[in-house]
């Protein structure tokens, strides 16, 4: 019986270490809950990788197209900041116009899983290499630009 306890206590003390090692997406600082962008973009997209969300731009070369224009289903990823160090990943739900979106995305605001979310490319060159996020609690869009690496296009 001990020797099951104690075998119960190591999987749980395993599961809680893998959740404190997954990257974080919150763009208030790291949040290492139990809901996280990349896993939730890795199921509502169907593609398939893993790691950091900033490293999936990287990740997906070979494997996956990538682009600079949204399409739905692909998905968005964020480059790692001060502000958000792992960076992130929504995925495309809608075109709304050349320069407007609309994403569904984890972890965003903490914990949450949000839908529909404003997304505006505020770069120089209409390249999506900066963007600004509807920011829920305030009810408008986020004063503050993101970085992005651009879009990887779901699979055919």
């Amino acid at each position: 019986m001990e020797r099951q306890e104690n075998h119960a206590r190591w999987g749980v003390m395993a599961v809680l270490l893998a959740c404190l090692t997954l990257g974080a997406c919150s763009s208030v600082g790291s949040y290492h809950g139990p809901v996280q962008c990349a896993p939730y973009a890795r199921q509502v997209s169907g593609i398939n990788l893993r790691g950091r969300a900033a490293s999936w731009w990287w990740e997906a070369r070979g494997h996956y197209q990538r682009s600079h224009r949204p399409q739905p289903g692909s998905v968005l990823v964020f480059r790692a900041s001060s502000r958000i160090p792992d960076g992130h990943v929504s995925v495309v739900r809608r075109i709304r116009t050349k320069r407007r979106i609309e994403v569904d995305h984890a972890n965003w605001v903490g914990g949450r899983i949000e839908h529909g979310v404003p997304v505006e490319d505020v770069s120089p060159r209409g390249d999506w290499s900066s963007v600004r996020v509807w920011w829920a609690p305030v009810g408008s869009m986020g004063r503050r630009a993101y970085a992005t690496y651009g879009f990887i296009l779901p699979p055919h």
